[in-house]
C-alpha cells in the first residue's frame, strides 16, 4: 500500500475524476514519461546557466500534456526557479489588439510561483526577498550592521548596481526605475507605494496617464511589449537569487481556433519571436514550454505549420519521419501513448490511494487490474480514441461504485455494455467533424 496523507489523496482522486491534473501529489501517481522529463530538464539546465529554451509539447486531448507540464513545474521549483503558467483562451492570446496579449501576461503574473509559495501570487515575496538578500549580502561583505550609518548607503549601492545592469536591456530603463521605486517604498514602509508598483509590474495600469499620476512614469506594459517585460523579469529573478524563470503556456488550440487568419498570423509571429530569441541568445534565464494538440500544430491551413517560418523550423526531420523514432532533442516533443503496462502500474497506484482516502482494505487484486486494462484497451475504437484521462476516469468511477456498493460484482461491471466501445470526447468529435477548409465559415 502507498503511504500518502489523506489530504493529498483526496486532491488526487477529486482532480483526476474531474479530468484535471492535481497541483500536488504528482510523485505518487507518476508513471512513464521518464525520457520526456529528462529532455525538458536538460533545457532547464541550459536556462540556469544563462541561456534560454523553447519547446512545444504535442499530444492528443487527455494524453498527458498538462500532467507533464505540471511535473516539470514541480521539478523546476525544487531547483529554485520561478515558474509562471497560463492557459490560453479566447480572451488570452500571445498577441492581440484588445488586451488579449496583456491578459496572458497578467495571468502569468497571477500564477507566478516559487517553492515556498507554489500556489501563485509570489511577486511580492520575490521582490522582498531580493531586498532582504541584498541586505544580508551587504552585511556579510562589509561587516556592517543595520544600526551602522554606513549600512543603508552600502545596501543602496548594491541595489543600484543591479538596477544599472538592466538599463541597457530593452525597456530596461523603465523597469529599473520601477525597481528603485519599490526599494524606496520597502525602506520607508510605504505600503501604498508598494501596492502601486506591484500594480504596474502586474500590467494592471490601463493608461499611461494613470501611471504618470500615481507613479510618475510614462510607460505601461501593453499588448505589444508584454513579452519584453517577461524577459526582464527573468533577468531580474536571477539577480534576486533565483535560478531563472520557466514559463508554461497550455491550450495552444485557442490560437488555432481564432477565426480571423490575420490575427492568427500575428500570434504565430509572436511565437516565432520567442522561439528565435531562445535559439539566438537574445534572452537569458528564461525557458518557454507551450503545449497543444497535433492538429493545432500540424494543420497547414490554420495551425502553427500554416506559418511557413515556424513550420520550416519545427517540422520533424527526414530521419525521424522515415524511421518512426523520437527526437527528444528537437523543438517539438510529441507524446507517445502510455503503454498498457504503464497504465497497469498507474491503476495499482490509484487503487491504493483510493483505499487510503476512504479507509478500506483494497479489494481489487492484480488480476482484476489486469482484466480492467485488457478490457479498456481491447474495446472497439480504443486505438483511436482511448487516452490516459479516459482510462483514469473510468477506473476511479469503478472504484467509487465498488466502495459504495460492497456487494457489486466486479466481473459484471467490467463485462457490461458500457465497456463495449470507446466513445470519443467532445473535443475529439469536434476535431473529427471539422473540415479545415470550412473552419472559418460562419453564418
Amino acid at each position: 500500500m502507498i503511504k500518502i496523507p489523506r489530504r493529498i489523496a483526496q486532491t488526487i482522486i477529486n482532480s483526476l475524476k474531474g479530468g484535471v491534473v492535481p497541483r500536488i501529489g504528482l510523485p505518487y501517481i507518476a508513471v512513464g514519461r521518464r525520457r520526456e522529463v529528462e529532455a525538458l530538464l536538460h533545457d532547464v539546465d541550459i536556462v540556469g546557466n544563462g541561456g534560454a529554451s523553447f519547446r512545444f509539447i504535442v499530444g492528443k486531448y487527455g494524453s498527458g500534456k498538462s500532467f507533464l507540464l505540471q511535473t516539470i513545474r514541480n521539478h523546476v521549483m525544487d531547483r529554485n526557479f520561478v515558474v509562471a503558467d497560463a492557459d490560453l483562451s479566447p480572451e488570452r492570446r500571445l498577441q492581440g489588439n484588445q488586451g488579449q496579449g496583456l491578459a496572458t501576461y497578467r495571468e502569468l503574473l497571477r500564477n507566478l510561483s516559487v517553492k515556498s509559495k507554489p500556489e501563485g501570487g509570489a511577486l511580492t515575496l520575490v521582490l522582498d526577498r531580493w531586498i532582504s538578500n541584498v541586505q544580508t549580502d551587504t552585511a556579510v561583505a562589509t561587516g556592517l550592521t543595520l544600526d551602522d550609518n554606513a549600512f543603508a548607503p552600502a545596501v543602496e549601492q548594491r541595489i543600484m548596481n543591479v538596477i544599472r545592469s538592466m538599463q541597457n536591456l530593452v525597456h530596461g530603463f523603465d523597469f529599473a526605475r520601477l525597481l528603485s521605486l519599490y526599494y524606496r517604498a520597502f525602506t520607508e514602509g510605504d505600503d501604498e507605494l508598494k501596492g502601486k508598483v506591484l500594480k504596474w509590474f502586474r500590467g494592471e495600469y490601463a493608461t499611461k496617464t494613470e501611471a504618470r499620476q500615481e507613479l510618475g512614469v510614462t510607460v505601461i506594459i501593453s499588448d505589444d511589449d508584454w513579452y519584453d517585460y517577461l524577459k526582464l523579469l527573468a533577468y531580474f529573478f536571477r539577480q534576486a537569487g533565483y535560478a531563472g524563470l520557466m514559463v508554461f503556456i497550455d491550450e495552444l488550440v485557442n490560437i488555432y481556433k481564432i477565426p480571423n487568419s490575420i490575427s492568427r498570423q500575428y500570434n504565430y509571429e509572436k511565437m516565432l519571436t520567442m522561439y528565435n530569441d531562445a535559439l539566438q541568445g537574445k534572452a537569458q534565464y528564461i525557458g518557454m514550454v507551450m503545449s497543444g494538440t497535433p492538429q493545432c500544430v500540424e494543420d497547414r491551413h490554420r495551425g502553427i505549420y500554416s506559418y511557413e517560418a515556424l513550420r520550416s523550423r519545427l517540422q520533424e526531420g527526414k530521419f525521424a519521419q522515415s524511421q518512426g523514432v523520437q527526437d527528444l532533442m528537437g523543438p517539438v516533443l510529441r507524446l507517445q501513448p502510455l503503454t498498457s503496462e504503464e497504465m497497469l502500474v498507474l491503476t495499482e497506484k490509484l487503487a491504493d490511494i483510493h483505499a487510503t482516502l476512504y479507509g478500506y482494505e483494497r479489494k481489487v487484486n492484480d488480476n482484476d487490474l489486469a482484466d480492467f486494462i485488457k478490457i479498456e484497451y481491447g474495446r472497439i475504437g480504443a486505438d483511436e480514441h482511448i487516452t490516459p484521462r479516459e482510462v483514469i476516469r473510468d477506473f476511479i468511477e469503478l472504484l467509487d461504485i465498488l466502495y459504495q456498493n460492497p456487494t457489486a460484482d466486479l466481473r459484471a461491471l467490467l463485462q457490461s455494455d458500457a465497456f463495449s466501445y470507446a466513445k470519443p470526447t467532445l473535443d475529439q468529435q469536434s476535431d473529427a467533424a471539422t473540415d479545415s477548409r470550412f473552419a472559418e465559415f460562419t453564418i
